[in-house]
Parts: structure tokens; C-alpha cells; sequence
């Protein structure tokens, strides 16, 4: 009886915290054109991260694409193999990557794991043991323990892969088999990863160094895991991270400087589309003062139904006032995307919703070129071709359940 009580006393803890701790309002003093010299230069100051030349990206759509370039990339690895997920499920796309992984731990590289304790707990103790058992060192993030209760709600969300220190793959997927082949009759979940040479591969391996302490202690200095980084490309990029230990995240103020300065368009595509009222306003004010602005989402095929209802409430004041929202009709689409002024591509692990920007460990590449910026758009395009276009009108029909569900969803709003 006594426990049911402290379990009762522990959640409602949780609750109070989630409901009523404060937001920060965010806005900008002036707004900056995204392709200028001022913006480049509040955007690295404010965010103290520098935006990083001659890097080369690669996009890989689908997991038919990403996971195979994974596993290649560990089966050539050297020196170290560094995995981050918030998911790691059992199935063809783990059984993929681990094999590798094990692969190249018993040549002697070292593979170091940190997976999420929530996220990745389906993967068992069976799969943990063969990966430890081979030389893979493997940590799960946050372990559910009663004096961790304070940070049961902080996940790493952060899906990274660095190899060598010298090739980084980032973006929207985890490794589950729902991104790799058609389940129940639909399709893969739509997602995009990048793969990136380059300097800022060292910013990348930095993200998974933070977590990799946090996990186990140990500060990782080996002149193997930080290797002097050669021009790859012609691609700049710059860091953008998100912790609840720094409130005032940097992927947040990407987000909003973006926004609040794009001239001509704004594209957002993201799985789940909670806006606080800061982000809803920018957005709104950049449809009335001219720029396009549309925003992808999931259809009826979303993996979190109550968060699309949630979702759904909010599109009136943004649809009022120009804003365009697309549903995805095929399947899941879980694309984590931001494009501003066919200048500047936003691609990783950052929802559009306060989870992301407020409790999770996220992780984002800003990229500044205009050819990375076009290659997303043609994909962007093509999912707005398989996509509903939802009008004031049509919302305004939406059913009368909905409707009376909607208020209720608030709660989502703050906690995710």
C-alpha cells in the first residue's frame, strides 16, 4: 500500500513539473535575412557554434538507402565505430548493423553503443549479451532507477553514427524494420538520413562524446576518435543541438531565426506538429507578410493518433492566416526537415513540438548551400505530390468528435 502511495506521490511530481514548468517565449529583436552576412553572424555567436566549410553530404531517402550505407561504412571502419539511437528494435535493419558491428569489435576497432533505456528496451538482454560478448561496449541512457526519477522524462533522441571520427550519418531514423520494409499493408515509414564528411564530423562526435560521459564516465581522448579532418566537400554546415540542461537550445533558435527572417519560403516537414505559441505566431507572421510557407505532416497513417489529434487542433490559426498544411496520404512519413529561402536545409532529430525542443537530447545539421537545400526539396515536392492539402474549409468539417476531443489534447501539447 505504501508504494501505491509513493507511485501516486511520484507521478503527480512528474505531472506538476511537465504542466507548469515555464516556457520561454521565444522571438527575435530584428529579424535577418537567412542569406546574409548579419544572420550568419548572430546565428554563430547566439548559438556559439561555428559554421563549418568543405564538408560533403550525401541524402539518402529510405531505409532501403541508409541502412546498407550504415553497415558499409562500419565494415570499413579502423579505429571506432560510435552508435547513438533513441531506437534500436530487433529485426532485419538491428540484425543488419550489429552483425557489422560485431564484426569489426572482434578485429579489434572499438564499438561503443549508447542507446536509449526507453526507446531501444525491446532489444533484449539476448542481443546485449552477443554485442558485449563480441567487444562491443553498449550503455543504455538514463536506466529507469528510483533516483533518476527526476530525469525519467530526458531521453537521447539523438540517432548518430560516426565512424573513425571521420563519417557521420544523422537525421530522422532510428533502427527498427518499420523504416525498412512494408508492414501491414503500407509502406516503409518515409524518413531521410544524411551521410556527411568533413570538419564537422568533429562537432557530430563531440554530441555522441556528451552522451557517451553521461552513460559511463569516461571522457574520450584517444587521438583515434578525433582525427585531423580534411576538406571533403564544398558544403557549410553548422551544429544545432537541443538539452534540457541548456533550456535556451540552439535548434530552437535556429528554428526561430529562420523563420521569423525567410523572405520567400519556409517548408517544414515533421512527424509530430505540436508548434508552442511562439512558433505558431512566427509562422502565421510569415505567411501575412508574403513568404510560402507549408508544412508536411502524417496522414491517417501516423504511429500517434492522439498527437495528431492534438496537432490538428492547433491548424485553424495557422491556416487563417496562409499557412499550408499537407497530410501524407501513403504511409508514416517521420522526415525531420527545414527549409528556408532555397538557402539553408535544417536536417536531424528535432520534432516540431516541445519534447524535442525542451526535454529530449537532440541533434541537427544546419546546412548553408543551395544545391543541399534543392536536393531536399525534390524530395520535400515529392511527398507534398502524395499528400492531402488541408483548407480552412475542409478543417472547419472535421468531425464533431474531434472537435470535442481537441481541448482535452492540450496535455500532449505540453509534454510533447
Amino acid at each position: 500500500m505504501i508504494w501505491a502511495y509513493i507511485v501516486a506521490v511520484l507521478a503527480l511530481w512528474v505531472l506538476i513539473i511537465l504542466l507548469f514548468t515555464p516556457r520561454i517565449d521565444y522571438r527575435v529583436t530584428t529579424p535577418l535575412r537567412p542569406d546574409s552576412d548579419e544572420f550568419l553572424h548572430v546565428l554563430q555567436a547566439t548559438c556559439q557554434a561555428a559554421v563549418q566549410s568543405h564538408n560533403r553530404v550525401e541524402i539518402l531517402t529510405n531505409g532501403g538507402q541508409f541502412y546498407p550505407a550504415m553497415r558499409d561504412a562500419i565494415l570499413q571502419a579502423q579505429a571506432s565505430v560510435h552508435l547513438e539511437a533513441y531506437i534500436f528494435q530487433p529485426g532485419e535493419a538491428a540484425e543488419m548493423l550489429m552483425e557489422a558491428m560485431i564484426a569489426r569489435a572482434r578485429e579489434g576497432v572499438a564499438v561503443r553503443l549508447v542507446l536509449d533505456s526507453i526507446g531501444s528496451a525491446g532489444l533484449g538482454r539476448a542481443r546485449t549479451r552477443r554485442l558485449r560478448e563480441a567487444g562491443c561496449r553498449l550503455y543504455f541512457y538514463q536506466p529507469i532507477t528510483w533516483y533518476r526519477v527526476h530525469r525519467l522524462n530526458n531521453r537521447t533522441h539523438r540517432e548518430l553514427l560516426i565512424v573513425d571520427g571521420r563519417v557521420a550519418f544523422t537525421g530522422g531514423a532510428g533502427v527498427a524494420d518499420w523504416w525498412y520494409r512494408a508492414e501491414r499493408g503500407l509502406p516503409p515509414w518515409r524518413d531521410t538520413m544524411v551521410r556527411i564528411e568533413g570538419p564537422i564530423v568533429g562537432a557530430l562526435q563531440g554530441v555522441f562524446a556528451e552522451n557517451w560521459l553521461a552513460s559511463t564516465g569516461e571522457i574520450l581522448t584517444s587521438p583515434l576518435d578525433w582525427p585531423t579532418l580534411a576538406p571533403a566537400g564544398t558544403t557549410e554546415a553548422m551544429l544545432a543541438k537541443s538539452s534540457p540542461s541548456d533550456r535556451a537550445t540552439t535548434s530552437r533558435v535556429v528554428f526561430q531565426m529562420l523563420v521569423e527572417g525567410a523572405a520567400s519560403d519556409i517548408d517544414i516537414s515533421t512527424p509530430y506538429f505540436l508548434p508552442d505559441r511562439a512558433l505558431r505566431r512566427a509562422l502565421a507572421r510569415a505567411a501575412r507578410r508574403g513568404v510560402r510557407v507549408r508544412v508536411l505532416v502524417p496522414g491517417w497513417h501516423t504511429d500517434q493518433r492522439l498527437v495528431r489529434l492534438a496537432s490538428r487542433r492547433l491548424y485553424g490559426e495557422l491556416l487563417e492566416a496562409g499557412v499550408r498544411i499537407f497530410e501524407y496520404r501513403p504511409g508514416m512519413t517521420h522526415v525531420k526537415l527545414l527549409l528556408a529561402d532555397g538557402h539553408w536545409a535544417v536536417v536531424g532529430t528535432t520534432n516540431v513540438d516541445n519534447r524535442s525542443f525542451e526535454h529530449n537530447d537532440e541533434v541537427n545539421v544546419a546546412f548553408r548551400e543551395a544545391a543541399v537545400a534543392a536536393r531536399l526539396r525534390r524530395d520535400f515536392d515529392t511527398d507534398l505530390a502524395a499528400s492531402d492539402e488541408i483548407s480552412c474549409e475542409r478543417w472547419q468539417r472535421r468531425s464533431r468528435l474531434e472537435k470535442l476531443a481537441g481541448p482535452v489534447c492540450w496535455l500532449l501539447e505540453r509534454q510533447q
